[in-house]
């Protein structure tokens, strides 16, 4: 899947650490997300969840840490070790030590010190055949199973999730897949049907 998406976590916020020493940098530290823990109802139509293990294949990609997902605001990058990420029993953690800069500080650092500034998100990109779909009673879920690309990590201002289709269309995939397996299901049932009665009749 080519398609970029993004997700975040408002219920796990991003927050400001510092050892109180003087001249010791401020880091930004949150998840990107978290495992077997399911979202709220996307677009509708489904809920997602990821499964520990998905970003087995993603750990040494080049990763930004940006704000807002903003690529002219870049506050770290794993090359540069001013993001450094990591996977614990929870999930994606990362850690952003950004630019001591006025405008990080004005943009950046003063609102999440208010704490009008508290989530957190990421971008990425989700392998071929890395999801999967099912359906538990009336719920679609969709597990995410292998990422292809991390692209950034971000503080961001609202928690959202993506309005791009790349998950719909994925959704759409597999049910056009399911429907058309319970077509060819229904065919393969109903020819059996048939054959029985053929057999029964010829032997009455």
């Amino acid at each position: 899947m080519d398609y970029i998406e993004k997700r975040t976590l408002p219920e796990q916020p991003c927050e400001l650490r510092s050892s109180g020493e003087s001249g010791d940098p401020v880091t930004i530290v949150g998840y990107g997300a978290v495992f077997n823990s399911r979202s709220a109802l996307m677009f509708g139509m489904f809920v997602e969840e990821i499964a520990p293990g998905a970003f087995d294949d993603v750990m040494n990609d080049d990763v930004r840490a940006l704000f807002n997902h903003d690529p002219n605001f870049v506050l770290g990058r794993t090359r540069s070790g001013t993001l450094r990420i990591n996977v614990d029993q929870r999930g994606l953690a990362y850690t952003i030590t950004p630019p001591d800069t006025q405008t990080v500080r004005d943009l950046v650092l003063a609102p999440m010190t208010r704490g009008d500034v508290t989530g957190s998100s990421f971008q990425f990109r989700v392998a071929q055949d890395g999801d999967e779909w099912r359906e538990e009673g009336q719920i679609v879920v969709r597990t995410i199973r292998r990422f292809a690309n991390l692209i950034d990590v971000s503080p961001v201002t609202y928690p959202a999730y993506d309005d791009s289709n790349a998950s719909q269309r994925s959704l759409k995939a597999w049910k056009e897949a399911r429907d058309d397996n319970l077509h060819v299901r229904a065919i393969n049932e109903r020819r059996a049907r048939e054959r029985l009665l053929d057999l029964i009749t010829y032997n009455v």
